[in-house]
């Protein structure tokens, strides 16, 4: 990411307020017919609160965060427009006066335990599936929902606001729901890209709740008085409507120029996929537990979520707690020297869900399934990239086959390109040449919607031929045979399942 003054190449400036599950930022982009530049102007921290009826986002600090780098954006000038992209499922609700009733729950928060099964109760999981296309997992939004029957918040909501339709409300006071991040929601019609009427009627949910949906590109409103005086922005400043779903915000940054492509956006999570036409809603694709989630001008985004690099920043966590070393590079070194696929784990097993001493459930998920206990850090950290190397593997060659595709290359994306040693153990995991980059996918793909809403860049085609000719890639090719990543999952598939 260049911090170059402003050139007079560019015309304005976009500000991508970019919300990630540990941190946010506020950056600016230039983009110019060759030229697409980003400057970070603000960063801040996003740490969840455990208060005593759960785990919540603090989303005062979060939006206050937001002003202050809005602030800053001011400051640097010429501000053209403004977009806002997050995480999926979590929501606020609104009661009839507008205001927050509560802190958004946070998605890790174990209040949906045991809920999915009363949801089937009403709604099969096939016919779920055949609506939504969606993954099941156990916090998105429809679970959440019916975690919350019966409550007085429940009884007296009269609007729900996903998390950056939330954020957009208080900067505009305007009300609505992006498409990419409602269909993340299990109430979202994979077909006709509409709320299922069908589904609110079946969970006895009010319409009402729902608010109109808006595409990426839409006009969200112009910024509040009040918001305007704080930041020292224009109050006609417009708020534009982004792939709001950060992750869908980072596929459109994918530079792909030929087809062929899947991509991982790699970071917290890996969304490791294809982007189709049309979603893929068999049976086969529920047991495989796919998921069909928008994409930008009606693409679907063709994916399974994996457990990604928060395995390993939760071990961070826990070693900083016991004053051992969490310097990344420290720790990617000892892992590059550590013993290859000595032991390996799935990333999706429930026990690495929650917060908690990561390390130690490596460890006993080593132990029950009769492996190699890593000992050191970096056999750790090792276990834990190989795990996710074959978890992407795994991942991209089922998404191939339901879809009828073939895939030529892959193209990670987001914060987990930094990380040289899973690009180089992707590549060899899958058998496939790896580009890496750009880092700051998500941010980018915010700011080129923003650009093409105000007339500065093309169609979708046209936006990843700029991100391939302006930003830093790396490219990686399969090293060696792939029989010894066969022997590693032939053992990850034959190992005992948690009972």
């Amino acid at each position: 990411m260049t911090t170059t003054p402003p050139s007079s190449a560019f015309a304005s400036a976009f500000a991508a307020v970019d919300l990630g599950a540990t941190s946010g930022r506020v950056i600016l982009g230039r983009v110019g017919p060759d030229n697409l530049d980003l400057t970070e102007v603000h960063r801040f921290p996003n740490t969840p609160v455990r208060l005593p009826d759960g785990l919540r986002w603090d989303v005062l600090a979060l939006f206050q965060g937001i002003l202050d780098g809005l602030r800053e954006a001011a400051r640097a000038g010429g501000v053209a427009s403004i977009g806002v992209d997050t995480w999926a499922v979590d929501y606020g609700l609104l009661d009839a006066d507008g205001t927050l009733l509560g802190h958004p729950y946070h998605y890790r928060d174990e209040r949906t335990d045991g809920v999915a099964e009363r949801v089937w109760a009403e709604v099969s999981p096939e016919e779920l599936y055949g609506i939504t296309g969606l993954q099941h997992l156990p916090f998105n939004t429809v679970f959440q929902l019916a975690s919350t029957a019966g409550t007085v918040q429940r009884d007296v909501a009269r609007t729900l606001l996903l998390v950056p339709d939330l954020l957009i409300h208080w900067l505009t006071g305007s009300i609505g729901s992006e498409e990419t991040n409602a269909s993340t929601t299990g109430l979202f019609d994979a077909r006709t890209g509409t709320w299922s009427q069908t589904l609110l009627n079946r969970l006895s949910l009010d319409p009402a709740l729902f608010p109109p949906l808006r595409a990426p590109g839409d006009p969200a409103g112009t910024l509040l008085p009040h918001v305007a005086a704080y930041t020292g922005l224009d109050p006609r400043t417009p708020v534009t409507t982004v792939a709001s779903h950060d992750t869908a915000s980072a596929v459109v940054a994918v530079p792909a120029t030929k087809p062929g492509f899947a991509y991982i956006s790699c970071g917290t999570w890996s969304l490791a996929g294809l982007e189709l036409d049309a979603p893929v809603l068999s049976e086969e694709s529920r047991a495989a537990n796919f998921t069909n989630e928008r994409g930008i001008d009606g693409t679907v985004r063709y994916l399974r979520n994996i457990m990604g690099l928060w395995l390993l920043e939760e071990c961070r966590r826990t070693w900083d707690k016991e004053n051992l070393p969490t310097l990344l590079p420290t720790l990617l070194a000892d892992a590059a020297r550590a013993e290859a696929l000595a032991s390996v784990i799935d990333p999706d097993a429930p026990e690495f869900l929650a917060p908690g001493d990561m390390p130690a459930r490596i460890r006993a998920y080593c132990a029950r399934t009769g492996q190699r206990v890593p000992g050191s850090q970096g056999a750790v950290v090792r276990c834990v990239l190989e795990s996710l190397a074959l978890a992407h593997r795994r991942t991209l060659r089922e998404a191939a086959e339901l879809a009828g595709r073939d895939i030529t290359r892959v193209h990670l994306v987001g914060g987990g390109a930094r990380n040289d040693l899973l690009c180089r153990l992707t590549a060899d995991a899958t058998g496939l040449p790896v580009v890496a980059g750009p880092t700051e996918a998500t941010a980018l793909g915010n700011i080129l919607v923003q650009a093409r809403a105000a007339g500065l860049a093309g169609d979708l085609a046209d936006m990843r031929r700029l991100i391939a000719s302006t930003q830093h890639l790396r490219h990686y090719t399969p090293r060696g045979d792939s029989a010894a990543w066969d022997a590693a999952a032939a053992r990850l598939d034959s190992a005992p399942r948690n009972p």
